[in-house]
């Protein structure tokens, strides 16, 4: 099979993937909405706000790994409507992202110069990114309790709530950064600290959201406050068990960013932490929207699994084929380790992805179904999407492909072995909906120009197949 023809698979996944990446990218903005209205102070304070950012980015990344250790398990027991076994493993990811948060959150107050030298040498931008650490490292805390509740939601298929709350914040900070940072109404202008103090309240606005919501309005999970010291060890082992290796990965990836941050920022060129603000920005964009995807395939398909529906996880994984492309040589490993199709290093070129793009269609055909025909003690395999029509004739069935096989043997068997890409047509003939160009009253005209003739009463029948397929 090419793709599942499983409809629900796909309204899922774009129900999920949308409102998970716009989330994403909202939680995004309002970091991005700092770099950009302290823009009209200069490049220094940029690369302060830039530099004075880079904590909570690498806190994004690593609580994404929270998030997916959650949902690949959570996922699983909201496919078998177990939610009791949901809110605890819900209640271990808040616990996991608070205790993280709480330990940077102390990092951050104690030695906020010596780790944002890390990243750069410029005096005057550390001194801004210090003004700004101190700050915002009092936000952590709420973020990673909002992340942990907004996953618990997406765990029960309720992505829209965590959009809804990005939305809050966004509006919070862009308008008080107006305020506070350029001094509207009444009040002083305050820079890059005005910048900070509107992140701060904004993520407090944020949480503040989520927890009502999660606490005492929803009724699909009816999560309480008291169950989130609810102790499960086999839960707990779980968690870690399958969980570490998720969050490994975006460790991994949260230190790989870190250290690019950390070299250029060393750079001696003047404007370089600016330029490396606006590339960052471009770069997160284009993470923000795999994180969605990823998260989306991650729910349905441990919901798929959850509810014992195995049958249709390799189905799901052929329509979803993986393929890396990095910057980073050492992490071909992890690549092969998930049977990833291929692996793309950077730069890609163009051809070099379409070439990829189009083994991955010629893999899926190789995935094809196949109707298989005994000829005389021999065995002919024909894949489902070769097939344009079967009749018969005289107790023969012929099937037409690429080539024509005929057989004795009942239309019914082979009406009973194909999908529903194939529709019966009359008591004589079964036709593939995918070749259909189209249809009369008296005539099935298919795409390669075969006319077939259109048994009586067989038109409103054959194009309701045909509706329903597409």
């Amino acid at each position: 099979m090419i793709l599942t023809k499983d409809r629900s698979f796909y309204k899922s996944l774009v129900f999920l993937a949308i409102p998970i990446a716009l989330q994403n990218l909202i939680t995004f903005a309002v970091t991005l909405a700092d770099n950009v209205m302290v823009g009209t102070l200069g490049d220094t304070a940029i690369s302060g706000v830039y530099i004075g950012s880079q904590i909570q980015t690498l806190l994004q990344i690593f609580v994404a790994g929270i998030e997916g250790a959650v949902l690949v398990l959570a996922a699983q027991y909201w496919g078998k409507r177990d939610t009791l076994a949901v809110k605890k493993i819900a209640a271990i990811g808040i616990r996991v992202a608070f205790f993280s948060a709480i330990a940077i959150t102390l990092a951050c107050l104690t030695f906020p110069r010596a780790i944002l030298s890390l990243f750069a040498d410029d005096s005057a931008a550390l001194t801004l990114g210090t003004e700004y650490l101190r700050i915002t490292a009092f936000a952590f805390v709420f973020f990673c309790m909002t992340q942990g509740l907004i996953v618990a939601m997406r765990s029960v298929e309720k992505p829209r709530i965590g959009l809804f709350v990005s939305l809050v914040s966004l509006v919070f900070n862009v308008t008080l950064n107006y305020i506070l940072i350029f001094g509207k109404l009444g009040f002083s202008p305050m820079g890059v600290s005005g910048a900070a103090i509107a992140t701060l309240i904004s993520r407090i606005a944020e949480f503040l959201f989520i927890f009502v919501y999660v606490f005492f309005l929803d009724k699909k999970l009816a999560f309480r406050l008291r169950e989130l010291f609810l102790h499960d060890r086999r839960l707990t082992r779980d968690f870690f068990k399958y969980g570490l290796p998720i969050m490994a990965g975006q460790l991994v990836w949260a230190i790989n960013m870190f250290s690019y941050s950390a070299i250029m920022g060393k750079l001696d060129y003047d404007g370089v932490i600016t330029a490396l603000s606006v590339a960052g920005t471009l770069n997160s964009l284009s993470y923000i929207v795999m994180n969605g995807m990823s998260g989306a395939v991650g729910i349905i398909t441990g919901k798929t699994i959850g509810a014992g529906k195995t049958e249709k996880i390799r189905e799901y994984a052929y329509t979803v084929q993986i393929i890396f492309i990095t910057g980073y040589s050492d992490y071909i490993a992890e690549g092969y380790e998930v049977a990833a199709l291929h692996y793309l290093m950077k730069p890609v070129v163009p051809e070099k992805l379409f070439a990829v793009l189009d083994r991955a269609v010629e893999k899926q055909k190789q995935n094809e179904r196949c109707l298989n025909l005994d000829l005389s003690g021999e065995l002919v395999r024909i894949p489902f999407y070769e097939i344009r029509y079967l009749d018969v004739k005289a107790n023969y069935v012929t099937v037409h492909g690429k080539q024509d096989y005929t057989v004795k043997r009942a239309l019914a068997d082979f009406e009973a072995q194909l999908d529903s890409r194939f529709a019966r047509v009359g008591r004589s003939m079964i036709i593939n909906l995918k070749y259909i160009r189209r249809v009369t009253k008296t005539e099935v005209h298919l795409s390669d120009g075969t006319v077939l003739e259109l048994p009586r009463g067989a038109y409103d029948a054959l194009n309701r197949a045909i509706i329903t397929h597409t």
